[in-house]
């Protein structure tokens, strides 16, 4: 029966389709779609480095900046999903992630992280004779996965997960430029109060779970409410380090115009949710954030054509 070539044939197949379902389940986990939440800002700070006269565009820093933060998302995602699988395996609202639903194991995962971390850190080769890179990438990796032990010890866990991603505007800066400046500076800061501010909204859907696991969040400490006044106030400092950001990048007046219509967009974002009703939580995180971060994006650029 063994020798049949059916069975022959078989064989690879099905160890082929079990590896394109792991892979598939294993992007699902880290929701690398979701990485145009953080894409944009990376391209921005690209392109307006290289808008500068002696930084000409580089295909080489394209590829690398973009594989970098590629593949420290992932390895962050993945060590997340990891070290959370406890708490995501007795929360109802994140039971049937594919670690607790068994879609895949423990030790899949953490070598993902592994891989990721290390193509992390060797993809930062691309950015030489430019050393920064390579010498930041372990305390910039470390930083990032330490975002997921955050809500075991301080309240302030939502604004280490935007420092986290405040990080990759200053970082592509450097690989292109090897300095900081005060331009990726302030980009930076519209991604802290941004992110910040949107993950107290989504932390408000465990409050009471967290609660119970004696976990830390703002909305677990102070209650959905006061959380949700103070996800609008870093809201509203998003919407002044857009102008800053405006006035002292040297932006135009086509960028002036898309941030009005983006800082009209992330008060609409509140409108969404209640206290009493978090049932458009999922609307107001997943497609505002990505229509505000693609289209912080497109106006950058348009902006830099216009006035090119």
């Amino acid at each position: 029966m063994f020798s049949s070539p059916a069975f022959a044939h078989s064989f690879p197949y099905n160890e082929s389709r079990n590896m394109y379902q792991s892979l598939r389940h294993l992007l699902e986990l880290i929701r690398f779609s979701h990485t145009l939440f953080a894409l944009p800002f990376v391209l921005l700070s690209g392109a307006l480095a290289w808008n500068l006269p002696d930084s000409p565009f580089s295909w080489q820093q394209l590829t690398g900046i973009t594989l970098c933060l590629v593949f420290a998302r992932a390895a962050a995602m993945a060590f997340n999903r990891v070290v959370d699988y406890r708490f995501d395996r007795d929360n109802p609202r994140t039971a049937g992630r594919h670690l607790p639903a068994g879609l895949l194991n423990l030790s899949t995962v953490a070598a993902f992280t592994v891989f990721c971390s290390l193509g992390f850190v060797a993809t930062t080769v691309l950015f030489l004779p430019n050393r920064w890179p390579l010498i930041l990438s372990i305390p910039v990796l470390l930083f990032l996965l330490g975002y997921s032990l955050a809500k075991r010890f301080t309240v302030w866990c939502h604004y280490w997960l935007s420092a986290a991603l405040m990080l990759s505007p200053m970082a592509a800066w450097i690989a292109i430029r090897g300095e900081v400046t005060e331009t990726p500076a302030l980009l930076s800061s519209i991604i802290f109060f941004w992110v910040g501010g949107f993950d107290i909204l989504y932390a408000c859907q465990d409050a009471e779970f967290d609660r119970t696991q004696h976990l830390f969040s703002i909305p677990s400490r102070w209650g959905i409410a006061t959380a949700m006044k103070m996800a609008l106030f870093s809201h509203l400092l998003t919407i002044a380090a857009l102008f800053a950001f405006w006035h002292f990048a040297g932006m135009g007046v086509v960028f002036l115009w898309g941030i009005v219509v983006l800082a009209v967009l992330l008060l609409y974002e509140h409108s969404l949710v209640k206290p009493n009703d978090l049932s458009r939580v999922g609307v107001a995180f997943f497609n505002v954030n990505a229509v505000f971060s693609l289209g912080l994006l497109a106006v950058g650029l348009l902006d830099l054509w216009y006035r090119s």
